[in-house]
């Protein structure tokens, strides 16, 4: 805990990133309320950011309750998960393998690994450090379940699992990883009922059976996880990536995680997908590499520890390796919390049982591995200073990668908050020369050009995102936009199709329902001006859309009910003349 807190240190002078760290906390109102009833009844009942994890939005409330937005605060809070993580994961091999050394060298690798700065030094990912929290508690309650079998003890594996997923999904591999745990260091695997270090051996099908009730709330949680996130548009398709490519990126993935484990340089967030097949001999590289391990690791079955740690890191991190693709990334930093705890594992034993059979003594093996943690930790500190703030961290994201037009996205998003405009679009421009087919990024230059008076460049953009955007929201948005040209234009009946097209991808969009309003009452068609003022208002009671339909109505000879609708107009306002003004302003518009 104590190295933790001090290869963490400087994360206390962090402030909160323009990467999630606003939706899930600064900007969230739920969240800022702090703990109330209404806050956890709308965390357990959100898909807010594509995810159901209402354990993960009660404890950023919680944070906000104590720290309010002091960043220190939620920074402190996440290293102290992490550094809980690194004493439980220490007390489970130990319980289980009844090796100290070995045990505490994999949880000093696993706290001060710089890999795992994401999901510590990232405000928003609570979630990662809270649900292996619970993971390593359902762990360690496994052991005990297993040392005397009861139908309580189990009770309890399954609670700790369920307060797991329900702070972040990512654990749904759990029960397969239990079978692991069984083999080794348990060592419950057996046809003889005989005693083992994990209690009674039993043979593997009654093993799998015990791990049903488990597999069934991993199930649910895949479910309600696969509904969320299509609910948010966060499951990309695969015309944006093909399963091939996919397949390919996994694999190439796989291979890359064990570098960065090994060699942890260049870390960054994100690690943009490809949009273009890898070459074949790169595939069939990695392909190769991962067969010789997995053929060496089953070859070596004295060495038990070493097929538990190779098919731990394989198995975990099956749900993040992109066969469903969530999102922009191939992969991520955050998504190697729980899998790189097998590697280290298949290290420490490695080396532990090589200096066993040479009879190398316990203190010379302590110095390199001592010095081994000490040079993580430095780069662990190192690391974490690059989340000092939002625009440093993506600079240096694009200094470290190729092609990351998520990172000139977001940084155009930061620059754009900042009224330095003119900087935000040359990294749009960028976003759109690594990938043309980048829509919102379409959409955004295409507003600035028709803020700059270049309608028919900004047109021509829309009609792009309008036609070949799968997003019905942002094809209701080019259409919408390309109405407010084409009137500016003086091109009333191109206007009207486009406004008409935008309400039939998205029929809620009173301020597009007064437009055509607007432009039918300056033709004279009242009866069309009041249908579209009428729809507005339904949707938004505001003094505006009810002072316009009031003089629709008046002038189309219906004063009681003008007046009826003025006088509402009117308590609604909080500035009557001032609204009065901006219906004047409206209907002057040509």
């Amino acid at each position: 805990m104590a190295a933790v807190l001090a290869s963490y240190s400087a994360v206390t002078g962090n402030g909160f990133i323009d990467y999630d760290d606003n939706h899930y906390i600064t900007e969230n109102a739920q969240v800022k309320a702090g703990i109330t009833w209404a806050t956890v009844e709308w965390a357990f009942t959100t898909y807010k950011e594509s995810n159901w994890h209402p354990l993960t939005w009660l404890s950023h409330a919680l944070d906000c309750e104590i720290f309010g937005l002091n960043a220190a605060g939620h920074h402190g809070e996440n290293v102290v998960l992490h550094g809980a993580n690194a004493v439980l994961l220490f007390l489970l091999l130990q319980s289980a393998t009844g090796l100290r050394w070995r045990s505490l060298m994999v949880a000093g690798l696993f706290a001060l690994h710089p890999i795992n700065v994401e999901s510590v030094a990232w405000a928003a990912e609570r979630k990662n450090v809270l649900s292996m929290l619970f993971f390593l508690l359902a762990l360690i309650a496994y052991g005990w379940y297993a040392r005397k079998r009861g139908r309580g003890r189990y009770f309890v594996v399954a609670g700790l699992f369920t307060l797991a997923l329900l702070a972040k999904p990512q654990v749904i591999t759990f029960p397969f990883l239990l079978l692991l745990w069984d083999y080794w260091p348990l060592g419950r695997v057996g046809e003889v009922a005989e005693p083992a270090r994990g209690g009674t051996k039993l043979s593997w099908t009654r093993l799998a059976v015990e791990k049903l009730p488990l597999l069934l709330l991993s199930a649910a949680s895949a479910v309600v996880t696969m509904e969320a996130q299509e609910s948010g548009g966060a499951v990309k398709d695969l015309a944006r990536y093909s399963w091939w490519l996919r397949v390919e990126t996994a694999v190439i993935s796989y291979v890359a995680y064990l570098g960065k484990a090994f060699w942890p340089a260049k870390l960054v967030l994100p690690y943009p997908h490809p949009t273009k097949l890898y070459p074949v001999w790169q595939v069939g590289a990695a392909v190769g590499f991962l067969v010789l391990i997995t053929i060496l690791v089953v070859r070596a079955r004295k060495e038990k520890y070493l097929a538990v740690g190779w098919f731990w890191f394989l198995g975990s991190l099956v749900p993040m390796i992109g066969l469903v693709q969530v999102g922009e990334q191939a992969m991520a930093d955050r998504y190697a919390y729980i899998p790189l705890v097998g590697l280290f594992v298949m290290v420490v034993w490695l080396v532990g049982d090589w200096g066993a059979a040479r009879q190398i003594w316990g203190r010379r093996l302590a110095i390199p591995a001592v010095g081994c943690l000490l040079a993580l930790g430095v780069l662990t500190y190192r690391q974490v200073g690059y989340w000092h703030d939002t625009e440093s961290f993506w600079l240096r994201a694009l200094a470290l990668t190729d092609d990351n037009y998520i990172a000139h996205e977001e940084l155009a998003g930061f620059l754009h908050r900042q009224g330095r405009t003119e900087e935000a679009i040359a990294q749009v421009r960028a976003v759109l020369a690594i990938r043309p087919d980048h829509w919102p990024a379409n959409l955004i230059l295409a507003g600035y050009e028709q803020r700059k008076g270049n309608l028919a460049t900004a047109i021509e953009r829309y009609e792009m995102v309008a036609l070949h955007a799968s997003s019905p929201g942002l094809r209701a948005k080019a259409y919408r936009d390309m109405g407010n040209c084409y009137r500016a234009m003086g091109d009333a009946m191109r206007a009207k199709e486009s406004f008409e097209q935008s309400l039939a991808l998205m029929p809620d969009q009173p301020a597009v329902m007064v437009r055509l309003g607007v432009m039918a009452q300056n033709n004279g068609e009242l009866g069309e001006a009041v249908r579209q003022y009428s729809r507005a208002l339904a949707l938004q009671h505001s003094d505006v859309e009810g002072l316009l339909l009031a003089q629709a109505l008046r002038q189309e000879g219906r004063l009681e009910e003008a007046d009826a609708v003025f006088k509402g107009a009117a308590r609604l306002s909080p500035d009557l003349a001032l609204a009065q003004k901006a219906v004047e302003s409206m209907l002057a518009e040509k």
